[in-house]
């Protein structure tokens, strides 16, 4: 089994659903971020998410957008997002990790040798936003090759005739994407989330995380009870954002501001 389909199994079995952190890689520095991500497992990260800083990030709201352009500032390149990970697995062999990102980086890097580089160090999901399931033999053959899911977003426009496409090339988990529109902007209702998610699992038995419309700990905690899991990702980047000094650098209070709201996160998960 995956380290993807080992953790949901085990969170399966123990009745509550996964808390999936994201983080932007390089913000605001290579090193703040690593604290960051080292930190994270501790604080109750079940699954992390690490974005790969782009220049036309589509999908994400003005916060992502500009934890993307503070990591590319900080010299944020795939390779080193992969370095970053490759540091991580030094002392963290459990915890899944999934990139998030867009398809132009992949291939400026080489489709074949993204999908064995992050394999070796560690990467274990990728969402690639811009690829839809028309598409994935861009990167489908390769990333299997090399043992890395590829997790899809479902959004609450996806019609009944594409879902059973759209699901039949995901593997790991479902993403579902709570609201219409770019990330971090607002948040869906638990009733909406409580119609929507039982559509999804008429088609698949994999996990479902719910993400782009989490931000409270009381949120996370319905979504993990409705689905399978919850993605948060602009609060905390918020909480990072308003730790930086006046020149955007970060302080003694960044990584604690960071890892404090994981926790509180990771807390109401646990009560469901």
């Amino acid at each position: 089994m995956s380290r993807i389909a080992t953790k949901f199994a085990a969170l399966k079995a123990q009745g509550r659903g996964a808390l999936i952190p994201f983080l932007e890689a390089f913000d605001p520095d290579r090193e703040t971020a690593m604290a960051i991500l080292r930190g994270m497992p501790a604080a109750g990260a079940d699954l992390i998410e690490i974005g790969v800083p782009f220049t036309d990030p589509m999908a994400d709201g003005p916060t992502v957008q500009k934890a993307g352009q503070r990591g590319l500032k900080a010299g944020a390149t795939m390779a080193g997002t992969l370095g970053m990970v490759r540091d991580f697995r030094e002392g963290d062999a459990e915890t899944p990790v999934i990139l998030m990102g867009y398809f132009n980086p992949i291939l400026s890097y080489g489709v074949a040798r993204f999908c064995a580089e992050a394999a070796e160090a560690g990467v274990d999901g990728l969402i690639v936003v811009d690829v839809p399931p028309e598409e994935a033999d861009e990167i489908a053959p390769d990333a299997t090759a090399n043992g890395l899911d590829l997790i899809r977003l479902i959004a609450p426009t996806t019609g009944e005739d594409r879902l059973p496409k759209v699901l039949s090339a995901t593997t790991g988990f479902v993403y579902y994407v709570a609201i219409t529109g770019v990330t971090g902007t607002r948040s869906a209702s638990t009733d909406d989330l409580a119609a929507a998610i039982p559509r999804i699992r008429k088609y698949t038995d994999l996990p479902i995380a719910i993400g782009f419309g989490v931000r409270t700990p009381q949120q996370a905690g319905e979504a993990s009870r409705i689905a399978d899991g919850a993605v948060v990702a602009s609060a905390l980047i918020e909480g990072l954002v308003a730790s930086l000094d006046a020149e955007g650098r970060a302080t003694a209070a960044t990584v604690p501001a960071v890892l404090d709201r994981v926790r509180e996160l990771a807390e109401a998960v646990r009560k469901g």
